[in-house]
């Protein structure tokens, strides 16, 4: 992940509810959540949702898959990982193999 890159899913995640629907949907895992079902369980009209989420997708956060006329949304595990390499990519004095552990540990294999 560039410097660019960060700075999009840093700038995506400084929104509280933006942040509230990453941590929702890191928390479903694997079975990922509707949208409306997103909307519902925290309270935001589903327009401003639906603009929250196209600025997490955007920002590689998210995914969703089309489910008829519903689209669920996930995690996206792989731009998580993305961003806590980029943001340790220089620990441990440059040496970034002495932070590998951390990193495993930090990013489940969901």
């Amino acid at each position: 992940m560039d410097k660019n890159h960060a700075l999009d899913a840093f700038a995506a995640l400084s929104q509280a509810t933006r942040l509230d629907v990453f941590r929702l949907l890191i928390n479903a895992g694997d079975a990922g959540l509707p949208a409306g079902d997103i909307s519902h369980t925290l309270g935001v009209r589903q327009n401003t949702m639906s603009t929250n989420l196209s600025v997490l997708a955007r920002a590689g956060l998210i995914r969703s898959e089309r489910e008829g006329r519903s689209i669920r949304y996930f995690a996206d595990m792989d731009g998580m990982r993305g961003l806590l390499a980029f943001l340790m990519e220089d620990c441990c004095g440059g040496r970034p193999e002495l932070c590998q552990p951390v990193l495993n540990e930090l990013a489940c294999p969901c």
